[in-house]
C-alpha cells in the first residue's frame, strides 16, 4: 500500500537516541475522543493510543517506556494548547508527542493553527528534545478527495516545523476505495472507530514508527536547528496554559465543590470548582498574557454569564448546547485578545439568566485560561 500519508520531514532523531540507549522513555498522546478511546471496547486496552502504548513497550521494554492519555473527548487543539503544560508537560521531559485534532477543530484556519502551532511551540520551548508527531484521524470530513481542509491547515503548521504527520484518514480511504473496507464496519458512528477501527489505526501508526525509528538517513534530514522558526500567526497559543480557580483575586457568591453535579462526560481530571447559582455573583481574575478564557463545568442546569475586562462593559455568554442536556463536560470560553501584555482583570458576573433549554441557570468553573 502506498504510504504518500505518511510525512517523514524531520523524522523522529532524539526519540530514536533515547529508544536506543537505556534510559527511560516518555510517550504522550495529546488529543480528543479519538485519542482518548472513544468507542473501543477497553480504551486503555483496543483505542489506538493503547495498540501503539504495547507495540513500543514491547519493542523496547515495558519498564523502559511510560505512557500518557491525554486525551480529552470533545476538545479542540486550542483547548489543547491551554491543557498541554498541565495534562502532559508537568510529567517533566517527553520523548515522542502525539497530537491528534484534526476531527474536532473546525472552520476557522487561523483559531487552528493558534492553537497547533501554540502546542508545538510550548512544547518545543518547555521540552526542547521532544519529536513531535501529527496524526490525523478519519471523519467523513476528513474522507474527501484531495487534502481535507483540517488536514490541510495542520499541515501547514506541520510544514512550517518540519514535523511527521501520519495520515490516517487518507489511509482509510484508499481501504474504502479499494472494496477492502467500508468505513461504517470499522466506526459505527462514522468517527469513533470500534475495535477493528483501532487496530487497523494503530497498524499504520506501527508502519510509520517502524520506519522513522530504524532509517538513520531520515533522522538526519530536515530542520535541525534549536531555534524555533518565526510563528505562522502572532497570538498563537504558545503562552497558554491553565489557572487554578484559587487565583481569583475577588469572589463573591461562589462557593467550592467538591463532588461532581450529575453525570459526567469528556473529563478525567480533578472535579473541584467554583459553582454560584445566585444573581449577581462576581469573581475576578487576572490577565498574564494577551488573553484570557475559562474552562467551565457545563452542563443540565448551566446559565448565562457575563464578563467585563477592567470593569468595561459586560458581554454575555451563553454556551449552551445539545450535549448539555445529556451530562456535565467541560467547555473553554476565550475572550477577545488584547494588543499587548498588561495587568488587566476580568470579572465574571453571574447573570441569572438560562438557555431555554436548560433546567437552571448555575455557573461552575473548573480553570481560568490564560494565553
Amino acid at each position: 500500500m502506498s504510504r504518500d500519508s505518511f510525512r517523514y520531514r524531520r523524522s523522529l532523531p532524539r526519540c530514536v537516541q533515547k529508544l536506543n540507549g537505556k534510559e527511560p522513555v516518555v510517550i504522550a498522546f495529546l488529543g480528543g475522543s479519538i485519542t482518548e478511546g472513544a468507542g473501543a471496547s477497553d480504551a486503555d486496552l483496543t483505542s489506538w493510543r493503547a495498540l501503539t502504548g504495547r507495540y513500543l513497550m514491547e519493542k523496547y521494554g515495558e519498564k523502559r517506556v511510560t505512557c500518557i492519555n491525554a486525551g480529552v473527548g470533545g476538545t479542540t487543539s486550542t483547548f489543547g494548547a491551554h491543557r498541554l503544560r498541565e495534562h502532559v508537560l508537568s510529567y517533566g521531559e517527553i520523548d515522542l508527542l502525539f497530537v491528534e485534532f484534526s476531527v474536532n477543530d473546525g472552520e476557522d484556519r487561523e483559531e487552528s493553527i493558534r492553537g497547533m502551532e501554540g502546542i508545538v511551540r510550548q512544547c518545543l520551548r518547555e521540552s526542547p528534545r521532544t519529536d513531535i508527531v501529527f496524526v490525523y484521524t478519519a471523519a467523513d470530513k476528513n474522507l474527501t478527495d484531495g487534502l481535507p481542509f483540517n488536514i490541510a491547515v495542520h499541515e501547514e503548521v506541520a510544514t512550517r516545523y518540519d514535523i511527521p504527520s501520519v495520515n490516517l484518514a487518507a489511509e482509510i480511504r484508499s481501504l474504502i476505495q479499494s472494496g477492502q473496507t467500508k468505513w461504517e464496519d470499522l466506526a459505527n458512528d462514522r468517527v469513533h472507530p470500534n475495535d477493528d477501527g483501532y487496530a487497523v489505526y494503530a497498524s499504520f501508526v506501527r508502519d510509520f514508527l517502524e520506519s522513522a525509528l530504524s532509517s538513520p538517513s531520515r533522522q538526519a534530514d530536515g530542520q535541525t536547528s534549536e531555534e524555533l522558526p518565526p510563528a505562522l500567526i502572532e497570538g498563537n497559543y504558545e503562552d497558554a496554559t491553565m489557572l487554578d480557580f484559587r487565583a481569583a483575586e475577588h469572589s463573591d457568591g461562589f462557593v467550592l465543590k467538591l463532588a461532581e453535579p450529575g453525570p459526567m462526560m469528556n473529563w478525567r481530571y480533578g472535579i473541584e470548582h467554583l459553582h454560584a447559582e445566585d444573581p449577581g455573583a462576581t469573581l475576578t481574575f487576572p490577565v498574564t498574557g494577551k488573553g484570557a478564557g475559562l474552562l467551565l463545568l457545563h452542563g443540565p442546569d448551566s446559565g448565562i454569564f457575563e464578563y467585563s475586562l477592567d470593569g468595561t462593559e459586560f458581554h454575555e455568554v451563553n454556551l449552551f448546547d445539545e450535549w448539555c442536556l445529556i451530562a456535565y463536560r467541560p467547555i473553554i470560553a476565550t475572550f477577545p485578545s488584547l494588543l499587548e501584555r498588561n495587568d488587566a482583570r476580568i470579572t465574571i458576573r453571574h447573570t441569572g439568566r438560562k438557555d431555554a433549554r436548560s433546567k437552571g441557570a448555575d455557573i461552575r468553573i473548573l480553570r481560568f485560561l490564560n494565553h
